[in-house]
């Protein structure tokens, strides 16, 4: 089945991304947003975003292969970039997004529908629930939740054959990894279809044949982030410190807390309440190893942060201050 029309529900940081990805490489693609609120809210990021591609593009020209750290695989290959086509490409992608409110005219026709709305579960099973009987026959639908198995909404779907998950890494232009994975009753049919729409938008699709909690990456990632801020819950160190023992020590280019601000505050905050509350989130031996975490001291700390409006690199502030390029104030 090849895609045309692609609508993407929600507008937030991998929301904005995965729309203005998908329009780079020639899609029709609208954005469905709650309120005019979240058009004022959305509009900046495709604004920056759009900012960041222009800049990505500049600097693969230097780039002296597809390994080289400034080429970004998600906006050309290497044998054939051409800087000028591909920057018209971004502006194009940019300049004819979509913005809808209307979501019965959103999803109409819409081959596939991309959820990429916070990680509340109310929030999805109601928008899934809404969208079921607007959508056509044909439209497959996907979430994009970092943290919610997607067979908790199969039901909400309406579509259980039509409906699995494809998860985005942040800055996918230069981070081009999908992961794909079914629920028990996705149909091979609509698996594959995913897989080769994600090879359409320059991702590497991984396969995730199981459905399994965090997927492949953040089955990795999100215990790591959560020591880091166990460690600062429990007055052990600073944000800086702790993103400093991991960078120093491991040549990693971020800490746990430069990872916090790029995901967002509240978001975090969505984690850690699913990793506490939800025992099948994690192996019986990482559920073990984490009991002694101070999930209480963490959910605190991020309050604290997101009532004082520090919500993360998109505000501008989080647990670091960002100039207008999301580069750290020092």
């Amino acid at each position: 089945m090849a895609f045309k029309k692609i609508v993407v529900a929600g507008g937030g940081v991998l929301g904005s991304q995965i729309a203005l990805q998908t329009a780079y490489w020639g899609y029709d693609v609208t954005i469905w947003l709650r309120s005019e609120s979240s058009i004022g809210r959305c509009q900046p990021k495709l604004d920056k975003f759009e900012q960041q591609y222009l800049e990505a593009i500049e600097g693969m020209k230097g780039a002296e292969s597809a390994n080289d750290p400034a080429w970004c695989a998600g906006l050309a290959d290497f044998d054939t970039f051409d800087a000028d086509e591909c920057a018209a490409r971004a502006r194009k992608a940019h300049d004819g997004m979509k913005l809808e409110l209307d979501l019965a005219k959103a999803v109409a026709d819409a081959d596939l529908v991309i959820e990429s709305m916070a990680e509340v579960a109310d929030q999805k099973a109601d928008f899934f629930k809404k969208v079921a009987p607007l959508m056509p026959e044909k439209t497959i639908i996907v979430t994009n939740s970092s943290s919610l198995l997607p067979s908790q909404f199969t039901k909400d779907t309406g579509r259980p054959d039509r409906y699995l998950a494809l998860h985005f890494a942040n800055s996918i232009w230069k981070h081009n990894v999908t992961e794909v994975m079914v629920q028990s009753e996705t149909s091979d049919a609509s698996f594959q279809a995913v897989l080769e729409f994600a090879r359409g938008i320059h991702m590497q699709p991984l396969p995730v044949k199981k459905e399994k909690a965090g997927y492949l990456l953040n089955s990795q990632l999100v215990p790591w982030m959560l020591s880091g801020l166990d460690l600062l819950a429990n007055g052990i160190s600073d944000p800086e410190s702790i993103d400093k023992a991991w960078t120093s020590g491991t040549g990693a280019p971020k800490g746990p807390f430069q990872v916090f601000d790029t995901v967002g505050l509240t978001t975090a905050m969505n984690i850690v309440d699913q990793y506490q509350k939800v025992p099948g989130i994690v192996t019986p031996l990482l559920r073990k190893m984490m009991l002694p975490y101070n999930f209480k001291g963490m959910k605190a700390v991020l309050q604290k942060y997101i009532d004082e409006g520090k919500l993360g690199m998109a505000a501008g502030e989080g647990f670091y201050k960002y100039d207008e390029n999301g580069d750290i104030i020092r």
